[in-house]
């Protein structure tokens, strides 16, 4: 029941409308008011917000800073369905501006092996983070090409 508040939306309480008659066909619903409740309406009516604890404790301090506005769980997820979409645009486009200093890489003058290093491995991270991976031989062979000839 948890899911489907998440994804349709708050629970409505609804109660036939005895206001207008039907010829044909079901009863046309009204929302019940709260004082008309039983007690399994009152706990259907609450897992909007059991949706909304649940998601909370799962987030992090920045994502929750986010999405705590949103008053309803549906609204939450669809922020988080956003903001998940547009760190993977952005980590997509980061792939190639990291495989263009990847193949344009060489060591400084007057930077030191284990600096180099340092910003090889970390360059090589940065690839494999958005799922570009190289070879043991691709990454030896770009690391001695990088290397001066001294």
């Amino acid at each position: 029941m948890t899911c489907g508040v998440i994804t349709d939306g708050p629970l409505k309480i609804l109660k036939p409308n005895t206001a207008i008659a039907v010829i044909e066909g079901a009863p046309q619903m009204v929302e019940k008011r709260r004082n008309e409740w039983t007690g399994g309406e009152k706990k259907k009516e609450n897992v909007d917000n059991v949706a909304k604890d649940i998601l909370y404790k799962t987030l992090d301090k920045n994502i929750f800073s986010k999405i705590k506005m949103c008053p309803t769980a549906k609204e939450i997820w669809e922020k988080l369905i956003q903001i998940c979409e547009r760190n993977k645009q952005r980590e997509e486009n980061k792939l190639p501006v990291a495989i263009q200093k990847f193949e344009n890489l060489k060591m400084k003058a007057g930077e030191t092996l284990s600096e180099f290093d340092e910003r090889f491995s970390s360059l090589v991270n940065e690839l494999a983070a958005p799922g570009k991976e190289y070879g043991n031989r691709e990454v030896a062979l770009k690391l001695m090409k990088a290397l001066p000839r001294e």
